[in-house]
């Protein structure tokens, strides 16, 4: 399991699954064969997130923030028994929540969940089923949602047809009251704030930790693959406006890539963070 360090804060990642995906799931019409051309211009892409046979190796995991008294946590996966298009995503039974208290994190322990987005794989354990209702995982915390964000789904069509993410995993949060609507630059204490970093989605953001003079960055969706690191004018085929995705890459990695600060990609595979220096037109990780 792995955890890390940014001065009194502690960032803990419970992964809920972590298996090899084909490139044209993320990006359209890319081949094994032209990953493996992008890797060989970026070499530092292997072995980490990039397989010898060119899929991109990832996880789907939520990231538990722990400084002072608030324990955060930031994108809550897919979730069990959801009904999903995707059939490796639907019916889960896993041990999610039991890794989750194993780490020393209960649910009933959890004082606020972060949500970069509102897509299916961010959303999940939001709730759980109990006796056939939808009903908040975690009962002690406070769910905050960007304003435009929570909007922006409310109304819209499912990622994915014959999906209702909205109804089974933030619409029921509402409803408990345990739902805030808050800003896309939103200051959850001294140490947490949200960088927003839309494009992928409408509302999206990332989450900024600092303590003691060390920053780190979970970066949600905005990059799902260290691939959009090397080469950032690559978008994701599930951005709601690939443009923006774009230029907000463009945007912010320049201040992200001091060589200093902690980036913590959220999709990425293990070792899953590192830090950024400027390599040719884009940037590389070094883990």
């Amino acid at each position: 399991m792995l955890s890390w360090n940014i001065g009194r804060a502690k960032i803990t990642s419970i992964v809920e699954s972590e298996t090899p995906t084909s490139p044209r799931f993320m990006y359209k019409d890319m081949t094994k064969v032209e990953v493996l051309q992008r890797a060989e211009k970026a070499p530092w892409l292997r072995p980490h997130f990039i397989s010898d046979d060119g899929y991109l190796l990832q996880k789907i995991q939520c990231l538990i923030v722990e400084i002072g008294d608030f324990k955060v946590a930031v994108d809550t996966c897919i979730g069990n028994d959801k009904e999903r298009t995707n059939e490796l995503w639907s019916h889960l039974q896993g041990p999610f929540l039991e890794d989750m208290t194993k780490a020393g994190y209960p649910p009933e322990s959890i004082t606020h969940v972060v949500c970069t987005h509102l897509h299916v794989d961010h959303v999940g354990w939001n709730t759980r089923l109990v006796d056939g209702e939808w009903v908040p995982t975690f009962p002690n915390a406070r769910y905050l949602f960007v304003d435009s964000e929570f909007d922006h789904w409310e109304t819209a069509e499912s990622l994915f047809d014959g999906e209702d993410v909205f109804g089974d995993s933030v619409a029921p949060i509402a409803a408990a009251g345990l739902s805030d609507r808050v800003a896309i630059d939103h200051r959850l204490s001294d140490n947490l704030c949200f960088q927003p970093t839309p494009g992928h989605t409408p509302g999206h953001i990332s989450l900024v930790i600092e303590s003691e003079g060390e920053k780190a960055i979970i970066t949600g969706d905005m990059t799902h693959n260290p691939l959009q690191i090397a080469d950032p004018d690559l978008s994701s085929m599930f951005d709601t406006d690939m443009d923006a995705a774009r230029t907000t890459r463009r945007a912010v990695f320049p201040g992200w890539a001091d060589g200093k600060t902690l980036i913590i990609g959220t999709h990425f595979g293990s070792p899953t963070a590192g830090t950024m220096s400027p390599d040719g037109d884009g940037y590389k990780l070094d883990v």
